[in-house]
């Protein structure tokens, strides 16, 4: 599903069906601030977005934006956890009517079993070559790893070292996008776009320059502060939407 007839396929229903309707559901709360970064960026090399994690649909939210406010031609990629999106019937079918199948590569991350710590060295490899490769690849990343449930929109999680392992190793562009004012509770959030649900707002930054970071040995510690300092730029945009709706 994820390669070449079938990913431009998916791409399409993405574009044209997807985003509709996630746009129905938030037009009336939505806020964007900085796409002009997503559709100045350069379509034939990779473009990585690494993001805050708060809630389910952050990354479909932020496609649908990237959709309907750019013509930027795009093929999603969100590397998740394969627990519950490859493992169960359920799962497949929320990849397939929330992510057209994009929720790929998938990640195990069972110690205990050999062949599924295989399989995600595959992986690992897989989203490097996504990452490094490829006419208009947009991958949605969270540096936290996982969904950060205090209720302080401003605080975040400790980042994790895989983001900045991915970006030495492939070098994509990387912009921070900062994300709020969703929730977790699916009728909840689209009853909300139409009796005063709370303001969705996202901030898509500038291109991160990480200069020396990238020349440092390639190891965790380097990619550790690679995947900090990318929590910092997003917390540059998070103090940006403090001074306006705090």
């Amino acid at each position: 599903m994820n390669l070449g007839r079938w990913k431009r396929f998916w791409g399409f229903c993405q574009r044209h069906i997807g985003s509709l309707w996630i746009k129905i559901a938030t037009y009336n709360l939505m806020n964007v601030y900085g796409i002009d970064n997503i559709e100045s960026s350069e379509v034939s090399r990779p473009l990585l977005l690494v993001a805050n994690h708060r809630s389910f649909f952050d990354m479909y939210v932020v496609s649908s934006v990237i959709f309907r406010q750019t013509r930027r031609p795009v093929r999603l990629f969100f590397p998740v956890r394969a627990k519950f999106f490859y493992d169960n019937p359920i799962g497949w079918f929320v990849n397939l009517v929330m992510g057209w199948w994009s929720m790929y590569p998938p990640f195990f991350r069972e110690a205990k079993d050999a062949g599924k710590r295989e399989f995600d060295k595959y992986s690992l490899k897989r989203l490097i070559q996504i990452c490094r490769e490829g006419e208009g690849h947009m991958i949605g990343f969270h540096p936290e790893g996982k969904r950060n449930l205090n209720d302080d929109p401003y605080s975040f999680l400790r980042a994790q070292p895989g983001v900045g392992k991915v970006i030495m190793d492939a070098r994509p562009q990387v912009i921070p996008v900062y994300i709020t004012g969703l929730g977790n509770h699916l009728p909840k959030q689209i009853l909300g776009n139409w009796t005063g649900g709370e303001k969705i707002r996202i901030w898509f930054g500038s291109e991160i320059e990480f200069g020396s970071l990238l020349e440092e040995r390639n190891a965790v510690r380097t990619h550790k502060k690679i995947s900090d300092f990318c929590m910092e730029k997003i917390a540059e945009l998070a103090e940006k939407d403090r001074e306006i709706w705090a």
